[in-house]
């Protein structure tokens, strides 16, 4: 039996340019998959135009309401919403967000079956699809754009001007870096991606013990692990599972980095409960050296105290004046500064899309056609039959507007 698949035109303001799959990713799709039959959405924002889809013989129409399953990046507008199909996108719902509660609303009554790229994991709950890599790519890239412009030492372009990857890293081989230390925190695919960046720069990785120790004559960094800038309260030796699954025991101990520090870079997820990295109060201390916060995760007014507020692609950069805790220009004197865009992925998108497409064939498509045999799509289905899926039904009460 056939599969009609969709690629969604995104119609979220602002415009978002990825996509699951790119025209070739979507070719092999059909290869490997000959029982499934594409259709392309017209989009005259998409990173690649609806003629290299054509090209390569895809139907690309204004109509895909006979499609099964509907593949997007970002929340779908309500109105747009077909009934009785089954959509993929980050609904960024999960964790109750209020401002889609109206959405995961309109998705129950319209008896829509919802998967959200971010609920599809392996069994032991690890993420298997997300652009993580790219945010930790473009986000580190932003850091020393950010440290170039306020220094004046050099100037780096914006990186939705550049191609492509390979156009980004070669911006980088034209600067000069003072002497300088970085902490990353993290170590999933969005520090992997930082550190990418990093290591294209051949800035120096170093232990941490020798990181808190030492002083350098080069540029350095060091990767913090969760268990390396978080303690137990009770000093016993602390578990990354244990803190993983109930961090409330535990305590930051980030302050050792933050007096070593200039440049801090936030790769790290954070969960419900875990403690801050630093506090407003940490920032006050005279010796909080930190004078420049790349905030991937940007979690705002969460754990790193300097992010107040997401910034944009557009203006990327503001200040936090440590001693009124307010926003500043980003180049004040003695402000930290901040670069706090929430969705840096947009600024790549034709690698991150090309990116995105390797982990949906890989680990998605295959499900509709083996009988689900890894339980990725069970694991992944929100909502199902108009109602909450008992892996989601702890977001009842988000529903009911309680």
């Amino acid at each position: 039996m056939s599969i009609k698949f969709a690629i969604i035109k995104e119609r979220k303001n602002p415009p978002d340019r990825r996509v699951v799959f790119s025209p070739e990713k979507l070719a092999e799709a059909r290869t490997q998959f000959p029982e499934a039959i594409f259709k392309v959405e017209s989009s005259d924002i998409r990173i690649f135009p609806d003629q290299d889809y054509k090209a390569l013989g895809f139907e690309v129409t204004d109509d895909v309401s006979d499609c099964d399953v509907f593949l997007g990046v970002k929340e779908v507008p309500m109105d747009a919403l077909i009934p009785n199909k089954k959509y993929f996108f980050f609904s960024h719902t999960i964790k109750k967000q209020p401002y889609n509660r109206k959405l995961l609303q309109a998705m129950l009554e319209k008896n829509i079956e919802m998967y959200d790229h971010e609920t599809i994991v392996k069994k032991s709950g690890a993420r298997l699809i997300g652009f993580g890599r790219y945010a930790g790519l473009v986000g580190a890239y932003n850091a020393f754009r950010a440290l170039g412009l306020r220094d004046e030492l050099y100037e780096l372009p914006k990186v939705e001007t550049l191609a492509d990857l390979d156009a980004v890293k070669a911006e980088l081989d034209k600067i000069t870096l003072p002497n300088f230390k970085i902490v990353l925190t993290g170590t999933g695919k969005v520090a992997q991606g930082a550190k990418e960046i990093l290591d294209h720069l051949e800035i120096k990785e170093i232990s941490d013990a020798l990181y808190l120790t030492s002083k350098f004559t080069e540029p350095v960094y060091c990767m913090a692990d969760v268990m390396e800038y978080s303690v137990r309260k009770d000093g016993k030796v602390g578990r990354k599972q244990e803190f993983y699954k109930d961090p409330t025991g535990y305590k930051s101990n980030f302050m050792p980095y933050a007096k070593e520090s200039d440049v801090f870079i936030a790769g790290h997820f954070y969960g419900n409960n875990a403690p801050y990295l630093f506090t407003r109060e940490d920032a006050k201390q005279a010796e909080f050296k930190i004078n420049l916060v790349a905030d991937i995760s940007c979690d705002v007014d969460g754990p790193v105290a300097s992010t107040l507020r997401a910034s944009t692609i557009a203006d990327p950069f503001y200040g936090y004046d440590a001693k009124t805790e307010k926003e500043v220009a980003y180049n004040a004197k003695e402000a930290i500064t901040v670069m706090a865009v929430d969705n840096l992925p947009c600024e790549l998108p034709n690698d991150a899309s090309k990116g995105f497409g390797d982990m949906f064939l890989e680990s998605v498509i295959p499900a509709f056609f083996n009988n689900d045999e890894r339980g990725i799509l069970k694991r992944a289905r929100i909502t199902e039959n108009g109602k909450l899926t008992e892996r989601f039904s702890y977001l009842q009460d988000y529903v009911d507007g309680k």
